[in-house]
């Protein structure tokens, strides 16, 4: 028998001390299951992602990189915008870029003294002014027509729509025009004129009805004061006015149609009104115009003359004859009656060069 080797004797030791052992080479029974372990992570530069298949691996990590390059490219357009709109605002604002910006038209406005609301409000509407200039002139937070004296049932704002010359852009609302008239008048019918009708014992709201039929009858300069001196004496006397321009404000009124080019018939002449200053003693209720500054002096600061009487010159060229007894005044009145019949029933003409 040859001798055995190394490995085999060592191999004999090996199984003598296994069957010395407890259970001398029975088999064992099998350790309890345990769970499996969650699988290893791998971590990744942005998320933790079990370990997958490559093939796999790589597809999610696609899906998930698409979503966020398009929320980074959004973002990054709208940063852009916001810079594009900061640059644009930057440039409009400069000095030398204001100049491209097209402005408002701007038109002007002429008030002529002497017009009423109703021939205002043709002016705002030939202008191209929006919305009414009746309804915009009726009342206004800019005035309170009790501070004037005004009674309390005065229908609008006749008198205090001062005349001039108004800048406006084009399509400007009516109501804008009636607020810088309200605003002229302010500066034109102060603390002076509230004072002279102390003075002449009327309200600031009776001078400028005086004012206003000033500004109706007088045709040159000259003739205002006399023809305020000529309304305050007949006042004082208890005379009827006989103003004929408070009887063509009452036409204006019933048919809100101007008629002042033509002369009156009989019948309007002693037309049942309150205006018809021929029939009724004292004051017409309102103003019959809205007065220019000269007429609101002159209702200020009548002529210190004692005429009771004027009437239209029968040579046509503007001037009043004055006078202070009845007699007279219808002498002068049968001059101008027959000028007009010379005329073909119209005003006579001015043939003075």
């Amino acid at each position: 028998m040859s001798e055995r080797t190394d490995a085999e004797r060592e191999r004999d030791r090996l199984e003598r001390e296994l069957r010395r052992a407890p259970g001398g080479g029975r088999a064992q029974p099998d350790p309890p299951a345990q769970p499996n372990p969650p699988p290893p992570v791998v971590e990744t530069e942005d998320w933790l992602v079990p370990p997958v298949p490559l093939e796999e691996f790589a597809a999610a990590r696609q899906a998930q990189r698409r979503p966020r390059g398009r929320g980074r490219i959004a973002t990054l357009a709208a940063l852009a915008a916001v810079l594009v709109a900061i640059v644009l605002l930057g440039l409009a604002l400069r000095p030398g870029h204001q100049r491209t910006l097209a402005a408002p038209k701007a038109i002007r406005v002429l008030i002529p003294e002497g017009e009423t609301r109703v021939q205002i409000e043709a002016i705002a509407k030939r202008d191209g002014l929006s919305g009414s200039y009746l309804t915009a002139s009726r009342r206004s937070s800019l005035i309170d027509l009790k501070a004037y004296g005004a009674p309390r049932d005065t229908p609008d704002l006749e008198g205090f729509l001062f005349p001039a010359t108004y800048d406006l852009d084009a399509g400007a609302r009516a109501s804008l025009l009636v607020e810088k008239q309200l605003v002229a008048f302010g500066e034109n019918f102060g603390r002076q004129e509230i004072g002279r009708a102390r003075e002449l014992h009327v309200t600031p709201y009776q001078l400028l009805i005086v004012a206003s039929m000033v500004e109706r009858e007088a045709e040159v300069p000259g003739d205002r004061a006399k023809i305020a001196a000529v309304i305050y004496n007949r006042l004082r006397a208890n005379m009827p006015l006989g103003i004929d321009a408070t009887i063509y404000y009452a036409i204006e009124l019933a048919r809100h149609v101007p008629v002042y080019t033509r002369e009156l018939t009989e019948a309007e002449l002693h037309m049942d009104s309150p205006y018809n200053t021929r029939v009724h003693t004292g004051l017409p209720p309102t103003p019959i115009a809205n007065p220019g500054l000269a007429s609101i002096e002159a209702a200020a600061h009548p002529a210190h003359v004692s005429y009771l009487y004027y009437v239209a010159g029968a040579d046509g060229c503007g001037e009043h004859v004055f006078s202070n007894t009845a007699a007279e005044f219808e002498a002068n009145a049968a001059a101008y009656q027959a000028a007009v019949r010379r005329n073909g029933g119209h005003p006579p003409t001015c043939k003075r060069k």
